[in-house]
């Protein structure tokens, strides 16, 4: 039973679309890191990744479609081969084009034309950076990659990224380290800024704190370290029904790295395909998909509604 679309009816809500604004492109599952916390049991022995072709495909349905704005995610995305031809096919349509990035995957030495792209064609970069301290970063994501990522920034910092009026976005992903809501994300990023422009002489645009969702191998740990119900209890216990109507899912369209259209990047991770009808592959689609109609919903979505919600 869709338990959280019980709860959406007793409030008189409804999962549907508004108009398409952002196309979200996983082009793989294939990571130099394997965190504790990912959805998508992302990984060193991930094989899952976007060949040309469908790259080809899904750059010509964002021309032909005409989306505000372009999200790259993975897995790493800085791993797959074909992350430079998207920017350069993509960015000539005036869509916004957004990189996650782990940041480690920048720092090994060998991403400094892919750094410079990024920057020559105003790349956002949203950076998951979990926590301020390095133990918990570390454990979270393996060892070294806190002094890693705090590099990374600092590059991007003399690129000019993170500064006003350079036109470089550089956001911060913050998630817990483990089985608990995270804070106010005002609170967040007031520390955050303050002490990453104290310790290391870091700055950044925007600041954005997010609950973990509990599938892939974030649930694993779940239930393993017996956490699994508890943790779903609070997801469940603060549903916030005004955050209903700004979730991503509603203008957000998610093409997975073989070309399957989702709701989103969490239902990509359930195989829970665009809608919950059947499976869609992104050259058969003639443009946005239509205003009004239905988003597959499970009980993971609680934790975009959960507190401010997930936007």
């Amino acid at each position: 039973m869709d338990h959280f679309n019980h709860i959406l009816k007793q409030h008189n809500l409804r999962m549907t679309r508004k108009p398409a604004s952002i196309l979200q492109i996983n082009v793989g599952f294939l990571c130099n890191q394997k965190c504790r916390h990912c959805h998508l049991d992302a990984g060193p022995g991930r094989t899952e990744n976007m060949d040309r072709k469908t790259a080809e495909q899904v750059v010509s349905y964002a021309q032909r479609s005409g989306f505000d704005t372009i999200d790259i995610t993975g897995g790493a995305p800085e791993l797959n081969p074909n992350l430079e031809y998207l920017v350069e096919a993509l960015s000539p349509d005036g869509s916004q084009i957004m990189l996650r990035s782990n940041l480690s995957a920048l720092g090994n030495g060998q991403k400094e034309h892919l750094i410079q792209q990024m920057a020559s064609h105003r790349v956002a970069i949203a950076a998951s950076f979990p926590s301020l301290d390095e133990l918990q970063t570390d454990a979270q994501r393996g060892d070294g990659a806190f002094e890693t990522s705090v590099a990374v920034l600092q590059k991007l910092n003399r690129l000019g990224y993170g500064h006003a009026d350079t036109g470089l976005s550089l956001h911060l992903v913050v998630n817990p380290t483990g089985a608990f809501l995270p804070p106010a994300q005002e609170q967040s990023e007031k520390r955050f800024r303050e002490v990453l422009q104290r310790r290391w002489g870091i700055v950044f645009n925007q600041l954005y704190s997010f609950a973990n969702v509990p599938i892939g191998r974030f649930r694993k740990w779940l239930a393993d370290s017996g956490n699994f119900d508890a943790y779903m209890e609070k997801l469940t216990k603060a549903f916030n029904p005004c955050a209903v109507d700004g979730v991503m899912c509603r203008t957000l369209l998610s093409v997975s790295w073989d070309g399957s259209l989702y709701d989103c990047d969490f239902n990509l991770a359930r195989k829970i395909p665009m809608g919950g009808r059947e499976k869609v592959h992104v050259s058969e689609m003639p443009g946005k998909p239509e205003a009004g109609g239905p988003i597959a919903t499970a009980d993971h979505c609680y934790t975009c509604t959960a507190g401010a919600g997930f936007t």
